[in-house]
């Protein structure tokens, strides 16, 4: 059965939305073969099979988790190396799509890279991005609903969780693309990590009770260093917006004045995402060294 197949059944069972409950949803992945970590988003468009990075697990502990966050079973794709202890631990924060096959293999590259990386599915209690085909309905019915605030709990508690799974918690990292490169700015004036890289998140945006904050007030907040991988061919985020954050960050904490941008001059938005037609090798490639190094530098790895 394709993907694309499997995602109309979900939409039909759940009555062509996804606002079921949350066990509900996770059972009838199961039984249609759709486990997290799995398959992409239709509401991504078009998948491009002849450049999707398909990491193997041999050698890894990899598959789906249940985090308990004050007695709700949320739902995580961890990726480590196998039998081995006090692994640094890195947060990986997916797009609006969910924990799909993309991210999964994320998590899996950083296993190989040494880390116990982690993935959260931080939309199930609103909806599941993979029963949707239009953007517009996934972005208006899950993703607006979705608070920061209850995204940061979920993030603390699977800190907690890789803490007693042969993480060392000391050595926390995260990184995120496009909503998650967002995060993943809220997340470092949030928690004493050791660094971020996020990817093409949003800097500047309309606040309201949910999402009351944005990268460019935060900037006094930081409490790890930053790095910024950003496209100049980015239609959705300005460059405009990146020079307003680069300004802010010289007066901010000394996280923040740590913090760096690196732009690349032809890549679009969601460079990384190699399952897309946005994907360019060589930059995707260029920004996971960097992040590497980055981690690296400060105290991660």
């Amino acid at each position: 059965m394709k993907y694309e197949d499997i995602a109309q059944d979900m939409q039909g069972l759940l009555g062509g939305h996804a606002d079921a409950q949350p066990s509900r949803r996770a059972a009838l992945r199961t039984a249609l073969g759709a486990g997290l970590g799995v398959g992409y988003a239709c509401a991504a468009g078009p998948v491009m099979a002849q450049t999707a990075i398909k990491t193997p697990v041999d050698g890894l502990t990899a598959g789906e988790v249940s985090i308990d966050v004050k007695g709700f079973k949320l739902p995580a794709y961890r990726a480590m190396p196998a039998g081995r202890q006090n692994l640094p631990v890195v947060l990986v924060i997916s797009e609006i799509f969910g924990v799909h096959e993309y991210i999964a293999d994320t998590c899996r590259r950083l296993a190989r890279a040494g880390y116990l990386a982690i993935a959260p599915d931080l939309f199930v209690r609103q909806g599941d991005p993979m029963a949707y085909a239009e953007m517009a309905k996934l972005m208006s019915e899950v993703i607006a609903k979705v608070p920061d605030a209850q995204v940061m709990g979920d993030l603390d508690a699977a800190v907690q969780w890789a803490g007693t799974q042969g993480g060392d918690v000391k050595k926390l990292a995260i990184t995120g693309f496009c909503w998650g490169g967002r995060i993943t700015w809220l997340y470092a004036a949030h928690a004493p990590l050791k660094a971020g890289v996020a990817w093409y998140g949003r800097l500047q945006g309309n606040k309201n009770d949910l999402q009351p904050s944005y990268p460019l007030e935060l900037v006094g907040q930081l409490k790890a260093p930053v790095l910024g991988l950003y496209g100049g061919k980015d239609t959705g985020i300005p460059l405009e917006s990146v020079e307003a954050m680069k300004a802010a960050l010289k007066s901010g904490s000394a996280a923040a004045r740590a913090s760096e941008f690196v732009i690349f001059p032809d890549a679009p938005h969601a460079f990384h995402a190699d399952y897309r037609p946005s994907y360019r090798e060589q930059a995707a490639q260029d920004g996971w060294t960097r992040m590497l190094t980055w981690f690296n530098q400060h105290g991660v790895a």
